[in-house]
């Protein structure tokens, strides 16, 4: 601007030195002339100002996008990564249920198992004297109170003993078990000297039979639960004698142990190649 200034006032001194030899006429052309150009100069300048202007906020815009490119980036790899490690936790969990269910399928084939032993350790027996069956996960053998005992008595007979040796032939050559020994009575009230209710009688019959097993064919002790449920789990009505003789029993429920299936439930799980 100032070059232009400098031209301007070199041009008007020029014109008054050579006003006497340049007429008037190309003086004022030549005035009206730097005049426009200064002018087209201050609209040049100005036109350089917008752009500049227009640069820096297009400067300032494509910074503002790389931020947001960069941020949408960081939030993509977050979500990659938190995607990769969620996949790793299902596959990691998928193989520890897969695991899980090969053990509950190898203890269904172990219960089964017994039970087919059971069965072929008391073929001598009928579904009067005893049933056999396998319901959630165990084996419950259903001993009648007429193969087992006199009535009111918790004094285990012969044939009772004769039952109980086939099934203790099998607990000993099957170590890993649980062992819960039940009894059981009708709702018809018991008071006698020995047993002053139905509590007392199911569970000195329970105990007997534990005494049996223990004493006579060398169960180990410390795999046996003795209880009596009294009346309180009956399988059939007591209206009926039928249904009354059918809840005057004594179960012994056979239950592998599931310490192996509690340490996998009890893991906590691990990521996939872990």
């Amino acid at each position: 601007m100032k070059r232009v200034m400098n031209t301007i006032v070199c041009l008007s001194l020029a014109s008054l030195c050579l006003s006497s030899c340049v007429s008037k006429r190309k003086y004022v052309s030549a005035r009206a002339r730097a005049t426009q150009e200064y002018n087209d100069n201050q609209l040049l300048n100005a036109r350089i100002t917008r752009l500049e202007d227009t640069i820096s906020q297009m400067h300032g815009r494509l910074g503002a996008m790389g931020n947001a490119n960069e941020n949408a980036n960081d939030q993509l790899n977050r979500t990659n990564s938190e995607l990769n490690m969620t996949k790793e936790q299902v596959m990691a969990q998928r193989a520890r249920l897969q695991q899980m269910q090969n053990f509950l399928d190898q203890q269904r084939a172990s219960v089964q198992a017994l039970k087919d032993k059971i069965t072929a350790a008391l073929t001598g027996f009928n579904s009067n004297d005893l049933t056999i069956e396998m319901k959630n996960g165990k084996v419950y053998i259903n001993l009648q109170e007429g193969l087992l005992f006199p009535s009111g008595s918790a004094v285990v007979n012969a044939r009772g003993k004769d039952a109980l040796s086939k099934v203790a032939g099998v607990l000993n050559t099957n170590t890993d078990l649980s062992i819960d020994i039940e009894g059981h009575t009708d709702n018809k009230p018991i008071h006698s000297k020995e047993y002053p209710d139905n509590w007392s009688l199911s569970t000195a019959r329970a105990t007997s039979i534990a005494h049996v097993l223990i004493d006579e064919y060398s169960v180990q002790p410390a795999k046996l639960v003795a209880s009596g449920r009294s009346q309180y789990d009956p399988i059939a009505s007591n209206d009926t004698p039928e249904g009354r003789a059918q809840n005057r029993r004594t179960e012994i429920i056979l239950e592998p142990k599931l310490d192996e299936l509690m340490q996998l439930m009890n893991a906590p799980a691990t990521t996939a190649g872990k």
